[in-house]
């Protein structure tokens, strides 16, 4: 590591963060309406991206900049294990496929802004609805607050935020925060939907130019793999085993196969995820959408080969997550690394701030509006999701400045678990409704606390719960806890639905019909775009 603040890399870090400082709060008048005082406007972008604007925004919204830490971080820690991430990636898009387009068309149709809004609506009930609100709020938070993590990573390796005053320390970390509030604030989802086009342009760019520029500099492949290979071979004295390995060995398989499928299971039922797929213009962009996505599989397998790298670089770092960061900086030139580094930290700026929107809008609608408001107007949505969505923030900033990093990754990858759990209602309910909507709340509250609780039980060699949040023995073998939450949740809803069917329990309404979940703008009866006034008063309150 070297010495003191890298002044280039610094100068060309600020030059691109106040670049797309200005796009954020110029993104406010971009494609903007005459009223843009509402949800439909503010938190998603006017329901009216087109397929490449919401294919830079769904990748700068699942691929962070705790992707581009945290993936080659995991192979630099483990050995090929950390691979999972490729194929969760290239699993979902069929997944997604199938269930996105039609939750694009209810929501079209009937003006849902949350996923939550869809399952109150499909099952008439508002306690099913605040449970999946407040799942994918706690979910988010970490989520955000691990792009922040991201950021004071890169801060770290440039030198920036040192010395023992925690103000001065932390001081970068909270300008970079008040900015993404403001312009946030300010521009809503327009803004991250603007920073993803160089977002990704700068992300693809450092990474072609580090699997060709390292390699080169560290021999050629078959070196680094060598060197990485003999990296692993070495005793970890915490287990007495080797560090890790190059392939996955047979023990693993199992782990690795589950941890990869409820991955993928999961990664767009997040909210973020939600919000992205439904500020889109037509169901086809997000068909089209699923089939382009997996371009960024390619330069997430291209990214964890830097674990490798790094390894056979010689960079030694205690805490993982700068393995990338300190690499960059001792294999670039000054003015690249401070490339790389805008790169990581506009990475993390574009997915918080579509977090901190989903996040709001699941608060304003789902809690607010259902049971402390009722007849909010739209504009008083949107004040209030604005609000929100900086309270967000400001909750995953204190994560981070007051927690242990390693706590706030075991919280993200907690969500994960937690964020299967709403399957059930949410994929399910696109399709049918046979479950009950009591069953579907007894399903998620087993698959809640069973999830939770072997979370908390799972210890490491370095603390005694949350030690790992992913894997626990299942069947002679480890295998993803999210997974074994989530059977024991579908068997739960299965058994208390064929019960609560029997004894004559009461069903909600359903307000939609089969057809709205084939609508695209255009169609009888379905807008181009909807107007603000009815954007609120179409979710069935």
């Amino acid at each position: 590591m070297k010495d003191g603040v890298n002044g280039v890399a610094l100068a060309v870090f600020i030059f691109f963060f106040l670049a797309v400082t200005v796009m954020g709060f110029l993104a406010s008048k971009w494609r903007r309406a005459e009223n843009a005082n509402n949800l439909d406007e503010w938190g998603l972008g006017g329901r009216s991206f087109g397929t490449w604007v919401t294919w830079f925004l769904l990748g700068g919204d699942l691929y962070t900049a705790y992707t581009f830490v945290a993936v080659p971080a995991a192979i630099y820690a483990g050995g090929a294990a950390g691979f999972f991430a490729v194929p969760y990636t290239i699993l979902c898009y069929p997944l997604v496929f199938t269930f996105l387009p039609r939750l694009w068309s209810v929501a079209h149709k009937h003006g849902y802004v949350t996923s939550s809004d869809f399952v109150r609506g499909r099952f008439g009930s508002k306690g099913l609805s605040l449970a999946l609100a407040l799942t994918g709020i706690l979910a988010t938070m970490p989520y955000i607050a691990l792009q922040l993590v991201g950021i004071q990573a890169v801060l770290d390796v440039m030198g920036v935020g040192g010395g023992s005053n925690w103000f001065m320390k932390d001081l970068p970390l909270l300008i970079a925060f008040g900015v993404l509030a403001a312009y946030t604030y300010s521009s809503g989802l327009r803004a991250p939907a603007l920073i993803a086009f160089v977002k990704d342009a700068l992300i693809y760019i450092v990474i072609i130019v580090a699997i060709i520029y390292i390699p080169i500099k560290l021999g050629g492949f078959d070196d680094i793999f060598a060197k990485a290979g003999e990296a692993f071979a070495v005793e970890n004295p915490a287990t007495g085993k080797p560090r890790g390995s190059l392939v996955t060995g047979p023990e693993a398989q199992w782990a690795y196969a589950t941890l990869a499928l409820g991955s993928a299971m999961a990664l767009f039922l997040y909210p973020h995820s939600v919000t992205a797929v439904l500020s889109s213009r037509s169901r086809n962009v997000i068909r089209r959408n699923t089939t382009i996505l997996p371009l960024y599989s390619l330069m997430l397998g291209l990214l964890a080969i830097l674990g490798f790298m790094a390894l056979a670089a010689g960079v030694k770092v205690k805490n993982g997550q700068l393995a990338i960061p300190q690499l960059f900086e001792n294999m670039f030139p000054d003015w690249f690394t401070g490339v790389a580094f805008a790169a990581i930290g506009i990475g993390a700026l574009v997915p918080a701030a579509i977090m901190s929107i989903a996040a709001a809008n699941l608060f304003t609608r789902n809690i607010y509006k259902d049971f402390i408001k009722p007849d909010a107007t739209p504009e008083h949505e949107a004040k209030v999701s604005k609000l929100s969505s900086l309270l967000v923030k400001v909750g995953a900033l204190v994560f981070v400045l007051t927690m242990d990093k390693t706590v706030a990754i075991n919280f993200q990858l907690l969500g994960g678990i937690w964020i299967l759990q709403t399957v059930p209602a949410l994929v399910g309910g696109l399709f049918t409704r046979w479950c009950h909507r009591w069953a579907l709340l007894g399903g998620w509250a087993a698959g809640m606390i069973y999830g939770t609780w072997r979370a908390y039980d799972t210890p490491s060699a370095t603390q005694d719960h949350f030690g790992n949040t992913n894997l626990i023995p299942l069947i002679g073998e480890k295998g993803y806890i999210g997974l074994t939450a989530f059977a024991l949740n579908v068997i739960v809803v299965i058994v208390l639905t064929f019960v609560l069917r029997k004894i004559g329990a009461p069903d909600g309404v359903d307000e939609t019909q089969a057809s709205d979940y084939t609508a695209d703008a255009g169609d009888p009866g379905v807008a181009e775009k909807l107007p603000a006034a009815t954007a609120g008063a179409a979710g069935g309150h």
